[in-house]
């Protein structure tokens, strides 16, 4: 599954990296329709991930009923990304 999104970074003081893209609801709900077949257990879905020219492999967290795609420090860093910062990721789900 190929879906691509624009959100607002924010801050979740969950684990580390502390940085991520909220999935738009529209795009969360095609998730969640799949998620069975996606998921690897406790919900988390794989997924390949880019943001600019950036490419990094991680796994979505479910939160409040959606999504939240983790920006690694290392993106963060190539990529200029900061909390507050509106930014279009692309992602294929799944193994």
């Amino acid at each position: 599954m190929e879906l691509e999104f624009t959100a607002v970074a924010i801050e979740w003081r969950g684990p580390a990296p502390f940085v991520f893209l909220p999935v738009p609801t529209d795009e969360a709900e095609i998730i969640r329709e799949s998620a069975g077949e996606l998921t690897y257990g406790w919900g988390v879905i794989p997924a390949q991930a880019w943001i600019g020219r950036t490419s990094f492999t991680t796994s979505l967290f479910p939160r409040d009923g959606g999504y939240l795609l983790p920006i690694k420090v290392a993106v963060q860093r190539a990529e200029g990304v900061g909390i507050g910062d509106r930014v279009t990721a692309r992602m294929h789900l799944g193994r």
